[in-house]
């Protein structure tokens, strides 16, 4: 019996109206898909109604009690990895992404998680910020990540040349494959002890 493969979810991290997210989200779930090695499924911040985190403490200490935010943790629990898609907001992750971390912790742990991110530096400050609340949420950050940058930026941002994400493509997709191997390694070694773990 061949093992299931892991469990990936393509997280939108702005829920702005205007957003720019939704481009690259799709294309990060095209690359997902074409692996072949993953199950993935696209995952909206805007589809789930957060409040501002207000529970007594993290779920790892005390369960929680607002609706939205358990139907939430019940969608992460689902999954063995994630890439989130990160905008950068004044040199770091958006409110809304980090109000979605904060409102989980069990079904973070032990998983690994990557990133695309875009804006004049690709994200790589706000990037950078998420591994360091990945770790102490327990997850399992990823070296490599995509960065949509500078010219490539503009070139498919609505305020540039507003063009299609092929025309990138070969600036980001090395950058793309190096990181899906990395999760997937991350992502069977982790599934491979939780399993372990679940079975003890």
């Amino acid at each position: 019996m061949t093992n299931p493969k892991p469990r990936i979810a393509v997280i939108i991290g702005s829920t702005r109206d205007h957003r720019f997210a939704d481009k690259p989200a799709q294309w990060m779930l095209e690359q997902v898909r074409a692996n072949g090695a993953f199950d993935v499924e696209l995952i909206d911040l805007k589809d789930y109604d957060l409040p501002l985190f207000n529970e007594a403490a993290s779920n790892l200490f005390a369960p929680s009690q607002a609706p939205e935010v358990i139907r939430w943790q019940q969608t992460l629990a689902r999954f063995d990895g994630f890439i989130f898609v990160v905008a950068e907001y004044n040199h770091s992750l958006t409110g809304s992404l980090k109000n979605a971390l904060d409102q989980a912790y069990k079904e973070w742990m032990r998983k690994p998680v990557a990133a695309i991110g875009y804006g004049g530096v690709g994200a790589a400050r706000a990037i950078e910020h998420l591994r360091g609340i990945a770790v102490e949420l327990q997850m399992v950050p990823l070296r490599n990540a995509v960065h949509i940058a500078a010219g490539s930026f503009m070139k498919v941002h609505p305020m540039g040349e507003n063009g299609a994400m092929s025309e990138i493509e070969p600036a980001i997709k090395p950058a793309s494959d190096a990181m899906l191997d990395e999760l997937l390694w991350w992502a069977n070694a982790t599934l491979a002890a939780r399993r372990v773990d679940m079975a003890a």
